[in-house]
């Protein structure tokens, strides 16, 4: 609960102390923010300070999506909104009535693996998993970006994704293992 710490209007003596107390603060007014989640439609009421990330783990329980550094440095809370990759951590719920958010436990289809998840396994991009969530959404999110298809780019492309265990080789070999699936296929099937 938000408090607030009161003094009382008492004058001021030598042998009288103001009086402390804590009030609850009103409540802020909630916003009513639409998304389709995963491709779900989802309606939900929250403060409006309320960032898309604390949205999605603590008042839809999608808890794939993981907290970092909650500066936006780390990319460990990337989903992809609209189809394109951002830091939930940093966005308000509020700014994003109307759009597609895509959380880690929405890539999977009929029980199939998106074939960024299966390479991350395939290829140990993982190690402690802190991190994995962002690097698979973040990764995702690349593959409809213009980016070279040598692994300097790919690297520059994902600076915004830390992974504190080192599994950078791995990382790097699932998404150019995937990278490289997705040039050979038709453009209609890829996307």
């Amino acid at each position: 609960m938000i408090s607030s710490v009161v003094l009382s209007p008492h004058t001021h003596t030598a042998s009288s102390h103001p009086e402390v107390r804590a009030e609850p603060l009103a409540p802020l007014d909630s916003v009513i923010v639409s998304l389709r989640i995963n491709g779900v439609p989802r309606t939900v009421m929250v403060e409006p300070r309320v960032v898309l990330l604390d949205l999605l783990r603590e008042h839809l329980h999608l808890t794939g999506t993981k907290k970092g550094c909650d500066h936006g440095q780390c990319g460990a809370c990337t989903v992809l909104i609209n189809g394109r990759r951002a830091v939930s951590c940093l966005s308000l719920a509020a700014m994003h009535d109307g759009d597609e958010i895509t959380t880690i436990e929405g890539l999977e289809q009929n029980g199939e693996l998106h074939p960024m998840q299966a390479a991350f396994i395939a290829c140990d991009g993982f190690q402690c998993g802190g991190c994995t969530a962002g690097q698979i959404m973040s990764a995702v999110g690349l593959l409809a970006e213009p980016v070279g298809p040598d692994d300097a780019s790919v690297r520059d492309s994902m600076s915004g994704n830390l992974c504190r265990c080192g599994a950078y080789p791995g990382i790097l070999d699932a998404m150019q293992s995937v990278r490289q699936k997705y040039a050979e296929l038709p453009a209609s099937v890829s996307k």
